[in-house]
């Protein structure tokens, strides 16, 4: 939702990068405020994924050009722990699987280790198994999995619901979600995105990355981007991506690129 105070979270400005020596991002603009919902869309290979894992701080990638301030503040300075601290969250693609070591212990480690940056106080196992359990409600959870290794032996869809129980716990002001719709079927995309709504506040932003339309009947977004060739070349409203639905990407490969979101 765009809201008349909001301030600006994230922006990007000619960013630039490459991963093995090839250029993937070709200078990209982009503003996100806070309180707003932007989804970014294109066909494989446009550089949607390399975009999130470049702010994200993906060792792979190398930035060869541009600037990227987070609330101000160089997001170069810092490496990805110190993004994570700071509020940069990124749900993956494909959520690894970590055998022997515990949800609880893993989750717990992580809500600790950024109440501690807020300077707010970290939860004993107890307290957090409490606290865990009501946030594991909103994504139709079991509590057994909190006792699993993280991820492992999970379905594609109890792995993103797991993404996003990490999201509800560490209260991010940026969430940036890779493709979080890829591999769910109609009953657990609802769960998911579900539980992205309601976290969802004026002081917080999400950034989707997508190539269809279909999670977009859940999470409305106030900004549509496509992305193409490394550059975001068109912006729009939510209506932008039922035109991508209806008539494809190829329509609109002779655009010229826009500051998007500016």
């Amino acid at each position: 939702m765009i809201y008349p105070d909001s301030k600006v979270l994230l922006e990007v400005r000619g960013l630039r990068a490459t991963v093995n020596g090839i250029e993937i991002l070709k200078g990209i603009d982009l503003t996100v405020r806070s309180g707003e919902v932007h989804a970014i869309m294109g066909t494989n290979g446009s550089g949607k994924s390399t975009f999130a894992k470049v702010l994200a701080g993906h060792s792979a990638y190398q930035v060869t050009g541009g600037s990227v301030l987070f609330e101000g503040k160089n997001l170069f300075d810092l490496d990805p722990a110190e993004r994570a601290r700071a509020g940069v969250f990124l749900a993956f693609q494909y959520p690894i699987e970590i055998p022997g070591v515990a949800n609880s212990h893993f989750l717990r480690l992580a809500y600790n280790t950024v109440q501690a940056q807020r300077g707010k106080d970290e939860l004993d196992p107890l307290e957090f198994e409490d606290f865990v359990r009501e946030k594991m409600k909103l994504l139709e959870m079991s509590p057994d999995f909190l006792d699993r290794g993280v991820n492992e032996g999970f379905s594609g869809g109890e792995k993103k619901r797991n993404e996003i129980l990490q999201m509800a716990l560490l209260e991010p002001r940026l969430a940036i979600l890779d493709e979080t719709d890829s591999g769910l079927d109609i009953d657990a995309l609802r769960i998911v995105t579900n539980g992205v709504n309601r976290l969802a506040n004026r002081d917080n932003a999400t950034i989707l990355v997508t190539h269809y339309q279909r999670m977009l009947n859940y999470i409305v977004p106030d900004f549509v981007h496509v992305m193409q060739s490394g550059r975001i070349i068109r912006t729009g409203g939510k209506d932008l991506a039922f035109d991508l639905e209806a008539h494809g990407y190829d329509g609109i490969g002779n655009a010229q690129p826009v500051a998007a979101g500016a």
